[in-house]
């Protein structure tokens, strides 16, 4: 890949070309002039220190070192580069419940699509820590797992459906198991898993697994997708969810599982009525906690070269420096700058 950072600064190059063009109007002149005082071989005769190819020379020279200049503060990038820096941070493991009940439509259009909405906009916020991904339902998987790169989470969220898990049902207690499992050794650092779920849970106790987290000081922040009163579950063109008797499932929030898992960890809840209000206090919450140093590794596509360009232009304004105009007699012998006829 290559481009230049500041590209406009490409328009000056037509500088450089003006004075090329200047030079050889202006020593067609003076030939001319020259050639209407005398003969010409005789004036080389009677100026014998004059020498036009010295002054060709030191032009292009110094063309080529503006030029170069002119390109150097373009700023030419190619090439890539990997930068560590280190940075003030904590890990975060975003768990999102990938459920049937997530499609339930009590916030529109449905609490899945809400949960990534409030899952993006608390990434974007997270610039400098450590973030990985878990999705669960019956089951829970490691969708990304701890990265310094919010481009890569970002990617890996759009990508969540309900498919993302085949074993149905909702195992709260399986997915902070599996965040908890998913933190670095670094004891320096500090951890917070945001569960972001409807709070129906249907396999094992998820009060066990958060003692367990609070003896690890583990934070959890919870977010409830939905509402009390519930909805019915909508499988696309299949229409609602219904039981063995053929009943409409009705879908709610459990606020009192989600709550409770937050202060057994002495962590923080709060109900998605609004994406952006839900987010903004998940995030209020994380500035509050004590941060530690990351050591993240920024990859570039593109790296600066406009040092050879410099370089480059500086010697040649040195060279141009140490050739004169006019003809040196201890040098003269030499021709460097004659042609054999």
């Amino acid at each position: 890949m290559f481009r230049f950072q500041n590209i406009n600064y490409l328009w000056f190059l037509i500088i450089p070309i003006i004075l090329v063009v200047l030079f050889i109007i202006s020593e067609l002149i003076r030939k001319k002039r020259i050639s209407q005082i005398g003969d010409s071989k005789l004036l080389k005769i009677l100026i014998p220190g004059a020498s036009i190819k010295r002054k060709i020379w030191k032009m292009i020279l110094a063309f080529l070192a503006f030029s170069l200049i002119i390109i150097a503060l373009a700023r030419p990038q190619f090439g890539s580069k990997i930068e560590e820096v280190t940075t003030k941070g904590i890990e975060v493991m975003v768990a999102i419940d990938v459920s049937n009940s997530m499609m339930s439509q009590d916030i529109k259009p449905n609490r899945l699509d809400n949960a990534k909405k409030i899952a993006e906009k608390i990434i974007n916020k997270l610039n400098n820590n450590k973030l990985g991904l878990i999705v669960f339902a019956g089951d829970a998987f490691i969708q990304m797992p701890l990265t310094e790169d919010v481009r890569a989470a970002r990617m890996y969220l759009q990508g969540i459906n309900t498919k993302s898990v085949q074993n149905q049902g909702t195992d709260i207690g399986t997915a902070l198991d599996l965040a908890s499992k998913s933190f670095s050794s670094n004891n320096e650092l500090s951890k917070v898993i945001i569960l972001i779920t409807d709070g129906e849970n249907h396999e094992d106790d998820p009060f066990e697994i958060a003692k367990k987290l609070k003896e690890q000081k583990i934070l959890v922040f919870s977010i409830g997708m939905g509402s009390p009163k519930g909805s019915p579950i909508m499988l696309g063109n299949k229409g609602f969810l219904k039981d063995k008797e053929g009943n409409v499932v009705i879908s709610a929030l459990d606020e009192k599982t989600l709550i409770q898992i937050a202060n057994e960890t002495n962590g923080f809840y709060v109900r998605a009525n609004n994406s952006s209000m839900a987010s903004d206090n998940v995030i209020s919450e994380i500035e509050k906690i004590e941060k530690g140093e990351i050591t993240k590794h920024l990859y570039s596509e593109y790296d600066d070269r406009f040092f050879y360009f410099a370089l480059l232009a500086f010697l040649l304004l040195i060279a141009d420096c140490f050739i004169s105009e006019k003809k040196i007699e201890r040098t003269s012998k030499l021709k460097l700058f004659e042609t054999n006829n």
